[in-house]
């Protein structure tokens, strides 16, 4: 293995791996700050050692180990937390270093699930709901400030200044490690919704590099929002949650052609379609509508998204049921976002004019500016008008602002097909 692809191998490690690892040490330490630079520390030493040593057997449990012998130096040079210093020293001479099973045991043995504990942590009163979002999405989406930047359409240095802050808050605050119950859990619970559900978009449609989707995080967006459905059993919101994200989990192979190239929606082959995410998000849906005479906003996009799985065909699809939808999600829970997504809707119920409509009262909106959807939208709406000229430019300004490569060439190519209509 050559040093650059042994340097990817570690990146790919380091996207698995780095929200179990800094969930852990958050748990042992209880400090997110400091998890997150030890974990960083244990990132680094591989960028040094493996190289030249190789990739271990079990990569995490090696940084893990690492992460662990750390800790045990901070704890001594500081002269705090004596006797949790203890344990760790005595674990260490005890295990081997390489330990994978045991490793992997004080990973999952607490509080049922660390990253679920790590999610609520980030996500405490202490702070801001914006800097909740933030946080844990860099810590257990593993995301980059730019990538969160772009899913707050807020600039970069924004959401860097939110996460510095956000962990020295949690620091100051001496908030503990764990999943709370009761009125406290239900008091944090919506910006855990918002972030379990950030997490899962990010992976169904990735906002940059090379892959149209990063389907591990929209199954670690699954597995906590289920998680969360079994803590808070009567929350109509949290199945509303799960629904909408099995639905749309169940087109994931639908996704992408052979050679990982981008299949929208109405082009998809619904025979790959996943029926059995489709029947759990169905009734998921079910128990939110029975749960709660008026629906919350992830309950009806959950409806939207059932209308989808519904229909047979792309032909069959109850548009004008969904752009009734959509109107009642924009009433409850507004947004520049919704409002794009009912102009789709709209369009393909009642004519591509009348969705226009609708996206040209959009134009203005500051947060859409750098937002490629939006010029993706209006293209394809512009085509279907017959205005090919128009949609050309518009493809191509869309081309511009995605930081995906997959959805680039797809505009691209878009562009290039209103040459030659």
């Amino acid at each position: 293995m050559t040093a650059t692809d042994t340097h990817r191998t570690i990146e790919a490690v380091w996207r698995i791996e780095s929200a179990r690892l800094i969930a852990g040490l958050a748990r042992m330490l209880r400090d997110v700050g400091l998890a997150e630079e030890l974990a960083q520390d244990a990132l680094v030493t591989a960028l040094e050692r493996w190289p030249e040593t190789g990739v271990p057997d079990n990569p995490g449990a090696w940084l893990m180990a690492t992460a662990k012998r750390r800790a045990v130096d901070r704890l001594r040079r500081h002269k705090l937390m004596t006797r949790k210093h203890e344990e760790l020293g005595r674990e260490l001479e005890i295990e081997p270093a390489m330990a994978a099973p045991d490793l992997d045991a004080a990973l999952d043995d607490h509080i049922g699930d660390d990253l679920l504990g790590l999610i609520f942590t980030a996500c405490h009163p202490v702070l801001s709901t914006e800097a909740r979002a933030a946080l844990t999405l860099r810590l257990i989406g593993g995301l980059t400030t730019d990538e969160i930047a772009r899913a707050f359409l807020v600039p970069e240095p924004t959401i860097a200044q939110r996460i510095v802050r956000a962990k020295r808050a949690l620091a100051e605050a001496r908030v503990p490690f764990e999943v709370p119950r009761g009125a406290e859990l239900a008091a944090r619970l919506s910006s855990v919704l918002e972030v379990i559900y950030l997490v899962f978009n990010e992976g169904y449609a990735a906002t940059a590099g090379s892959d149209w989707m990063r389907p591990a995080l929209c199954e670690e967006a699954l597995r906590l929002g289920r998680i969360l459905a079994g803590l808070a059993p009567d929350e109509p919101e949290v199945h509303g949650l799960v629904a909408l994200m099995e639905i749309q989990a169940s087109r994931i192979g639908a996704r992408t052609g052979p050679s990982g190239e981008p299949v929208l929606l109405l082009d998809q082959d619904r025979a790959r379609w996943d029926q059995l995410l489709i029947r759990r998000g169905l009734a998921a849906l079910t128990r939110a509508e029975a749960l709660s005479g008026v629906p919350g906003p992830y309950a009806l996009q959950a409806a939207i998204a059932a209308c989808h799985a519904r229909a047979r065909t792309a032909a069959e699809t109850d548009w004008r049921g969904i752009a009734a939808l959509y109107e009642v999600l924009a009433a409850i829970a507004p947004s520049p976002v919704v409002e794009l997504n009912r102009a789709v809707a709209v369009a393909m119920a009642f004519g591509p004019a009348a969705g226009l409509a609708v996206v040209d009262g959009l134009i203005a909106e500051p947060s859409l500016k750098a937002y490629h959807l939006l010029p993706s939208v209006r293209g394809d709406l512009l085509v279907k008008l017959g205005r090919h000229a128009e949609a050309r430019g518009e493809f191509e300004r869309a081309a511009a602002l995605t930081r995906n490569a997959r959805e680039r060439t797809l505009l691209l190519d878009r562009a290039a097909a209103c040459a030659t209509p």
